[in-house]
């Protein structure tokens, strides 16, 4: 019975979570929040409505991951001014976390696809 616990987040999972992670309503339940099982449920059950089967655990586990690896890479920006290393997703990490709009070059925040998940992730692997 494999659970999937160790298996690799692909891109369009990730960025189906992130998507997900940039509605105003899950970030502010996400805000303050200790208890958090229920919103990562949440989270769940909308990454399973786009075809992507992952667990709550698997889901806030990548989120404390993404939001860790990303204010790694800007407390050592502080100190290097110049990044050495880069992060996958940073930009749409940054836009969620900062709450500013991307740049029209990105499918960040101020996209109407990310905003609404209109996009259909599994399409974009083709």
């Amino acid at each position: 019975n494999d659970t999937g616990a160790g298996k690799h987040w692909s891109d369009n999972e990730v960025r189906a979570l992130i998507n997900i992670w940039s509605d105003e309503k899950i970030q502010q339940m996400l805000e303050g929040a200790t208890r958090n099982k229920e919103i990562f449920e949440e989270i769940a059950r909308r990454l399973m409505k786009r075809g992507i089967d992952r667990d709550w655990k698997q889901c806030r586990t990548k989120y404390k991951n993404l939001k860790y690896e990303y204010r790694a890479l800007q407390k050592e920006n502080e100190h290097l001014g110049n990044p050495r290393r880069k992060m996958r997703f940073y930009d749409e990490v940054d836009c969620i976390l900062r709450r500013q709009p991307l740049g029209p070059s990105s499918w960040g925040c101020e996209s109407s696809s990310l905003l609404s998940g209109t996009t259909s992730f599994n399409d974009e692997a083709k």
